[in-house]
């Protein structure tokens, strides 16, 4: 038994060697026959390598031997290799311990990844050599399988442009933006004059999902760790590199060609991926590619589908609408549907102040919660004259309330903020469906929609963040009761209708005492009435629409600003990032039991007060159930610098092998491989501008224990007045070596979304805006191609990695 690379995979070789009238070896196996009364008299002889055997017949002699007693750990990559003399076939079969999945039962010599244990373990195998006469010999070995273990040296913090990942690890580049993935739509010249992002990457890669292809023709595989689709975000843009000389505005206007790239370059993209002997590589001319831009017809669904909030000149009975934008986390669906979310749309809509003078207070007051404020909107696409009459889709980004036009908002576009803030559902099998956005999960600035663990009969939950300071965590629980049988039916959207389009929506609120309590959004329940002061809500739609406000009257706990959420495969726990805040949302006499820390954390000369660090909290749900209301919850780490206060900031005990700032993207390893089995590993990736003058942005690897497993702490707050506060907070066990930095992105960059494939011996990573800060005279990083060596100055390009281990493992373990 050897650790090495894998052999190729082939034939399970269900054959018969023995053309004589004597029982086969199945059958013999069956009858339990003894192992002597099989052999005819052949004799097994215990030694150094594991057993060997002889005939003692006047055959020439058959000899075998199994190997060595070997150990290995849960993810690694195990070679079994047994030798034989005069046999025409050898096979391997697994007599006792957790189930190894061999790469072939046939040949010497066999693969396969340890299993996931609590405790050291042995797996013992038998190798089987058949001669000539049809006489079969066995031997056996033990390989002692221990638990999980980040077993990699910790990436140094650095500063360099490109993509560091531990010794014994390979990153190839897959996607980038600007990528054709179409057949006909030209190589990417990234100089600034490509057009039709339609048919090409677009930008700020970002959360993405898999889900598995059959080896050839357009099946539904989800278990194929070598062909599928590859969904992803494209959250925002680097304008400046899209254009020649960056953008343009003259007199106020912005050129059609340049707002349409930039539109165009948001949403999200659906490819094909494979991976050869070569490596990985996405299919340009596949009929599955697909970009969902912020034109791409869209249905609205749920609750909140026709209300008057929703209509528009596109659409005035409010029942469809166009476009996602700035969509950054994601979740998926178990019946093969990925989920997109809408996060900070509210920027990119123009409406001045003087706007709220043709609005009912109502509506103003909703409008200024959501932040559609903005008096020329982020990029002024609404400022563009099309060439084409009648064109609207530069004038749906103007929300003010035109004069003369029907008050119900029908002739013009005041309502068309109300159309995100979405969860949109998408099939990425099917290319010519149109997403639904489910508005059942309420609107805001949506981070994420992750699944809990779906068990049969009970109702299914998603966790939500909403990701501004001072904002909430959420969770929607379907009305209908979970049947496996609909993971595989084919009416992927249709499922999202069953299950996405009633039920309860949530938020939380985190008690001081460790425990916590789900607060149910819906109207006519405690201050969620038409009665309410600040907001007069008006039905369920209406809720659902106005969610804040809504979360706001129920009173759930502010935290400091809600990201990803990730749910344990093997426990159901929830994890929720909570990137930073600033002392102005954060100031030392609001801090809270959830969100404990206001400090300060120097860089450079400048002072950082408030929790420009971040840390991830982490909830279980009573009873296990992720449809219950109850919760107890504790802190899993604080992001710290090793060189800060332990006592009261560096909570966690963070070295300089595992400090982290602002944690962001939050992801757990695949239960359908070991590493997201019995203690699952769990993958942390930062956007930070707290800790960029000592490192890029990171990923972090961890194996964490249960909600519990720490105890009570209080800490003392101090302020940029040198006033101090005690903070009572509930903290997790110490991370230790249980967490690891695993990766460095290049200059400038966020580190967000990431997937594996089924197997964990892939990881999908996304790189957003490296070089941000820069021009396109003088950028500020040439990531991507800076990976392969390459000094010349080129543009910077968002992009999706590949890593996988060179010896074949799991990836992180």
């Amino acid at each position: 038994m050897t650790e090495q690379m894998p052999t190729g995979r082939h034939s399970d070789g269900d054959f018969d060697l023995n053309t004589s009238n004597n029982p086969t070896f199945g059958s013999i196996v069956d009858a339990r026959q003894s192992r002597r009364a099989m052999l005819g008299g052949m004799i097994a002889v215990a030694g150094l390598f594991g057993l060997s055997a002889c005939s003692d017949d006047e055959a020439p002699a058959s000899t075998i031997e199994a190997g060595q007693a070997g150990a290995s750990a849960t993810g690694k990559l195990v070679t079994l290799s047994g030798t034989s003399s005069n046999s025409i076939r050898t096979f391997w079969t697994q007599v006792s311990g957790p189930t190894a999945v061999l790469s072939s039962t046939e040949g010497a010599s066999v693969t396969f990844i340890a299993p996931a244990v609590t405790a050291a373990t042995p797996l013992v195998f038998r190798f089987h050599a058949a001669n000539s006469e049809g006489q079969i010999i066995t031997a056996d070995t033990t390989v002692t399988v221990s638990p999980a273990t980040l077993d990699f040296t910790a990436v140094p913090k650095n500063l360099n442009d490109i993509v560091t990942v531990p010794a014994g690890y390979t990153v190839s580049v897959l996607y980038r933006l600007g990528d054709p993935i179409t057949a006909g739509t030209p190589a990417f010249l990234n100089n600034g004059t490509d057009a039709n992002y339609a048919a090409r990457a677009g930008d700020h890669h970002d959360g993405m999902a898999y889900f598995g292809l059959a080896a050839t023709g357009s099946v539904r595989e989800d278990g194929n760790s070598t062909r599928g689709l590859l969904v992803m975000n494209h959250e925002n843009i680097s304008d400046q590199y899209l254009h020649v000389a960056g953008p343009t505005n003259t007199a106020g206007v912005r050129p059609e060609a340049e707002a349409l790239k930039e539109i165009e370059c948001h949403g999200v993209s659906v490819i094909e991926v494979s991976r050869e002997t070569a490596g990985w590589s996405y299919n340009q001319a596949s009929t599955f590619n697909r970009r969902i831009t912020p034109n791409t017809p869209m249905a609205i669904n749920g609750p909140a589908r026709g209300d008057a909030q929703l209509r528009t000149v596109y659409s005035p009975t409010g029942v469809a609408g166009r476009g996602t934008i700035n969509n950054c986390a994601n979740g998926y669906a178990p019946w093969g549907s990925y989920l997109t979310c809408e996060e900070n749309w509210a920027g990119y809509f123009r409406r001045p102040t003087s706007d709220n003078a043709n609005r009912t207070l109502k509506q103003a007051t909703a409008l200024a919660r959501y932040g559609v404020t903005s008096t020329t909107g982020a990029s002024s696409w609404s400022t563009v004259v099309p060439s084409t009459a009648g064109d609207t889709r530069f004038a749906k980004w103007n929300a003010t309330a035109q004069a003369g036009l029907a008050a119900d908002g029908t002739g013009d576009f005041r309502n068309e903020p109300n159309q995100y803030g979405w969860i949109v559902e998408i099939d990425p099998y099917d290319p010519a469906s149109t997403p639904r956005k489910r508005t059942a999960l309420g609107r805001m600035g949506h981070e994420g929609a992750w699944p809990s663990n779906f068990v049969a009969g009970q109702r299914p939950a998603f966790y939500m963040g909403d990701d501004s300071r001072n904002e909430y965590f959420y969770k929607f629980v379907s009305a209908t009761p979970w049947d496996a049988a609909d993971a595989q039916r084919s009416d992927r959207l249709a499922m999202g209708d069953k299950y996405l389009d009633n039920g309860t929506l949530y938020v939380a609120r985190f008690d001081a005492t460790g425990q916590g309590v789900w607060l149910p959004l819906v109207f006519g329940q405690g201050n969620i009435t038409a009665a309410n002061p600040t907001y007069a809500f008006a039905n369920q739609a209406d809720v659902l629409i106005n969610t804040r406000l809504a979360a706001d009257a129920a009173g759930g706990t502010k935290m400091d600003r809600p990201e990803w959420a990730a749910v344990n495969p093997a426990n159901g726990e929830v994890y929720l990032t909570l990137t930073n805040t600033n002392a102005a949302s954060r100031p030392l006499a609001q801090t809270d039991a959830a969100n404990p820390r206001h400090y300060n954390d120097p860089k450079g000369a400048s002072a950082q007060y408030g929790n420009p660090n971040g840390h991830i909290i982490r909830l279980r749900e009573t009873g296990d159930r992720a449809d219950a209301t109850t919760f107890t919850w504790d802190i899993y780490a604080f992001g710290a610098g090793s060189d800060l206060n332990a006592a009261n900031i560096n909570l966690s005990g963070l070295d300089p092998t595992n400090d982290f700032s602002s944690p962001d993207g939050l992801w757990f390893s695949r239960a359908s491989n070991p590493g997201g089995q019995l203690s699952p590993l769990l993958w942390i990736q930062t956007d930070d501008g707290a800790f960029t003058d000592q490192t890029n942005c990171m990923m972090l690897a961890a194996l964490p224990g249960r909600v519990g497993d720490g105890g009570a702490r209080t800490l003392t707050n101090t302020d940029s007045t040198g006033a101090t506060r005690s903070q009572a907070t509930i903290v997790g066990r110490t991370p230790g070596l249980s967490l690891k930095r695993f990766l460095v992105g290049p200059k400038e960059c966020e580190i967000t979304g990431i997937e594996s494939t089924p197997d964990g011996r892939t990881l999908f990573v996304n790189i957003q805006h490296p070089g941000e800060g820069g021009s396109p005279a003088s950028p500020t990083s040439i990531w991507p191609a800076s990976q392969s060596g390459a000094t010349t100055p080129s543009r910077p390009r968002s992009a999706t990695i590949v890593i996988t281990k060179n010896d074949g493992g799991l990836v992180g373990l």
